[in-house]
């Protein structure tokens, strides 16, 4: 392993406990990786807020990462920052806040995500405004996509250029579309574009809603890339939290075994979650790696990982220790 200052610095302090599980999982993904394997990342919790993409968009970059399994807040919420970054507004004492201080945010369009306020008109409608009109083609020309599709289309169509108030290359989302990566976002009705796509369908300015492809295509679509992907190469599981975007894909190796009888395709080929979920009282998202196995989801040699601890502090640690930062 090559000597770089973030390396350096976590191989001689990160020891014991989480930190010693953050030092194996970092050096199992590079291992991973320098074995011609390909990494599958999924993204909880408001990631794209955390602004993320400052690593993980070079990860991408780099060919670190070759498929992302999201949440639909992940997904726009990488758009909203790149063309509304300045309007945002940071409330560092947050945990002080009162309803009536929550109440005043809502009354300025302030939508909060812990510390940080997501601005209605320069973030969310801003985006509505670029997207609906590929939503209004699609529909009237029969067309069917995905909900990363239509984000990849406007950030490619260079529409959202001049709202820019970010570097580019530290949105993850843009440098996925430049690159095609494969995302599933299953669930994406849950999230704010997901809610007003509903909306417009509900008016009727969107006469069909199939013109929006789900979760069961999205499924299918993940199947046939797995089944595609590991007869050439391992396939590795980062799971950044817990939910829906690391659930969601990790059915996909039981299903093709029990349900499809493709009992050839490899298992996962390594897996790594960040969480701060307990494993107690039938937490599903903090559900230890062993458990996987008794479902067909990981082997009994798969290397496994589990860092008990905040993602927005250990994710861009091990994305700098696989960049070699």
């Amino acid at each position: 392993m090559s000597s770089t200052p973030i390396s350096d610095f976590i191989r001689t302090h990160y020891r014991h406990f989480n930190a010693a599980a953050l030092v194996d999982a970092a050096e199992a993904y590079r291992k991973h990786l320098d074995g011609g394997g390909k990494m599958f990342i999924t993204l909880a919790g408001a990631m794209s807020t955390a602004e993320l993409g400052v690593s993980l968009a070079e990860m991408i970059r780099q060919d670190k990462v070759h498929g992302i399994c999201c949440t639909g807040a992940n997904l726009e919420e990488d758009i909203f920052n790149l063309v509304a970054h300045e309007h945002y507004v940071r409330i560092p004492h947050y945990r002080q806040l009162t309803p009536a201080d929550e109440q005043q945010l809502l009354e300025r369009h302030l939508n909060r995500v812990t510390d940080t306020c997501i601005p209605e008109e320069e973030a969310i409608r801003r985006l509505e405004g670029a997207v609906l009109d590929h939503w209004l083609k699609s529909d009237k020309a029969g067309r069917r996509m995905f909900p990363h599709e239509f984000f990849y289309e406007v950030l490619l169509s260079g529409a959202l250029e001049q709202y820019y108030q970010i570097d580019p290359k530290d949105s993850w989302l843009l440098a996925a579309a430049k690159k095609k990566l494969p995302v599933f976002v299953p669930g994406w009705e849950d999230s704010t574009l997901g809610n007003i796509f509903a909306s417009h369908v509900i008016t009727g300015e969107i006469r069909n809603s199939t013109t929006m492809r789900g979760g069961i295509d999205y499924m299918i679509e993940l199947a046939n890339w797995y089944t595609e992907l590991t007869g050439k190469h391992s396939l590795g599981f980062f799971q950044i939290g817990g939910g829906i975007a690391g659930d969601f894909p990790i059915c996909v190796v039981p299903m093709l075994h029990q349900d499809l009888g493709r009992t050839g395709v490899p298992l996962w080929g390594y897996f790594c979650q960040i969480s701060d979920s307990t494993t107690s009282y039938g937490s599903y998202s903090g559900a230890v790696p062993n458990e996987k196995i008794t479902w067909g989801k990981l082997a009994e040699k798969t290397p496994k990982f589990v860092i008990e601890s905040d993602a927005t502090i250990v994710a861009p640690l091990i994305f700098a220790y696989v960049l070699g930062w």
